[in-house]
């Protein structure tokens, strides 16, 4: 019996059998790769052909409205940062109040918190002594001590400018069909390494492209931070929705189902961090594709058969199903590169090999050309070679995790909200606060 033979045989078969399958898979998951990346070129022409409209409000005369800032955080010093930054705002003194709600489980950062409260008389911290329903049950208690028509909300790590509230206020006044007003993020550590650079482009992507496409379509969506909201519909909806690992787009559906107007003030700008670990930007992606495919599972019957226009539904289903995408993408990139590399043994096929290479290039190409068009909006084409590096390296695991968050939701399993971690916790200096 010829060994050599069968051992050859065997191996053919298996390398025959790889090729196949793969081969299937890469077809399979061809369609909705080629759909989402269509969406993307879409967006991506959209951004080239349009520009961000800047909304100028006058100030003059303005009965300015009570409004209560609210920095919800959990085992986080640097939401000092951020309550400090806030006391500097140039709006009347007598017309807002800043309130911590401290979630923490570290003694000595809630220490922290009631000293800095202490000197400062607008500022007060709220607990309840756990963290249950996370940041949303956190900003549901802070609303039982929040007076005035306004809330105000910030991240822990942000730091908005002196003239940010007036900013925000302003489009408030004189409309009632304003329920919520949003601002565009900018990040203090875009430049520190591989993971924060890819976490931007991700984000510009969507405040850049598709959030500018939702304002014109009249369905803005909340961000969670750098965003104010009118106390008396928070009450009137029900609060937020406890327990939701994405309550700002939660709670933007239900208002805007009620007939209400979300402004996004994209030209207004307000600083907080991006995730600068791979376990961070892993963590953040999960959570949001997670959250955003509960939201549509809770809202699809409104969202498919609501008061909404064609074109709304559209953009309303894809952005918070958008993380679909990497449902598909994943499997078809790792299908095409075992398919091309356990193709047999054969003279090169150079019209073929160049035919394959271009259709692959084409239908991903949505994705690259949206971040290229993001990244030359704020000026920093420069990354986009990092970017695209990133993306096929960190990316994939980003990918990994954001597919396993949308099958836990899909299935209904329960996800716990996990901090991230944020380099103003260990750089901001807490002594003189």
């Amino acid at each position: 019996m010829d060994f050599n033979l069968l051992y050859q045989m065997g191996d053919t078969f298996f390398y025959q059998t790889v090729h196949q399958t793969s081969y299937y898979i890469y077809n399979f998951f061809l369609p909705p790769v080629i759909f989402f990346s269509i969406f993307f070129y879409i967006m991506a022409i959209t951004g080239i052909l349009s520009k961000g409209k800047k909304k100028r409000y006058s100030n003059n005369n303005i009965q300015w409205p009570y409004v209560t800032i609210q920095i919800p955080t959990y085992n986080e010093p640097v939401a000092l940062r951020c309550a400090k930054n806030c006391l500097s705002f140039d709006y009347p003194k007598d017309k807002f109040k800043i309130i911590i709600g401290d979630d923490s489980t570290d003694p000595k950062i809630s220490k922290l918190m009631d000293d800095f409260a202490r000197k400062n008389k607008r500022v007060k911290v709220t607990r309840r002594g756990s963290n249950i329903g996370f940041k949303a049950g956190n900003l549901n208690h802070m609303l039982k001590f929040s007076k005035g028509e306004i809330i105000v909300i910030f991240d822990s790590d942000y730091t908005p400018s002196k003239k940010f509230l007036k900013k925000i206020v302003r489009p408030f006044i004189g409309n009632e069909e304003v329920g919520c007003v949003q601002t565009r993020w900018s990040f203090l550590n875009t430049n520190q390494n591989l993971t924060s650079k890819l976490g931007y482009s991700i984000l510009m992507i969507y405040q850049l492209l598709i959030a500018r496409v939702n304002e014109r379509l009249g369905i803005s969506l909340l961000f969670g931070s750098g965003q104010a909201i009118r106390k008396d519909l928070i009450i009137s909806l029900g609060g937020w929705q406890e327990g939701s690992l994405t309550e700002d787009v939660e709670f933007s559906v239900r208002l805007l189902k009620s007939g209400y107007k979300i402004v996004y003030l994209d030209n207004v700008k307000v600083s907080g961090e991006v995730p600068y670990t791979v376990k961070g930007l892993r963590t953040q992606q999960k959570r949001w594709a997670y959250g955003n495919l509960r939201a549509f599972i809770d809202h699809a019957n409104s969202l498919l058969f609501g008061n909404f226009t064609f074109l709304q539904k559209f953009m309303l289903i894809l952005t918070l199903l958008g993380y679909l995408s990497s449902f598909f993408i994943l499997p078809y990139i790792i299908s095409s590169t075992i398919y091309f590399f356990s193709t047999p043994p054969a003279p090169i096929d150079f019209y073929k090999f160049f035919t394959e290479t271009s259709k692959f290039v084409i239908f991903t190409s949505g994705f690259l050309l949206a971040g290229i068009v993001a990244l030359s909006k704020e000026r920093r084409l420069n990354m986009a070679p990092t970017v695209l590096f990133s993306s096929l390296t960190i990316g994939i695991f980003v990918a990994i995790s954001v597919c396993n968050g949308f099958i836990r939701a899909l299935i209904g399993k329960p996800m716990k909200w996990k901090i991230i971690k944020k380099q103003g916790n260990f750089n901001f200096d807490l002594k003189d606060q």
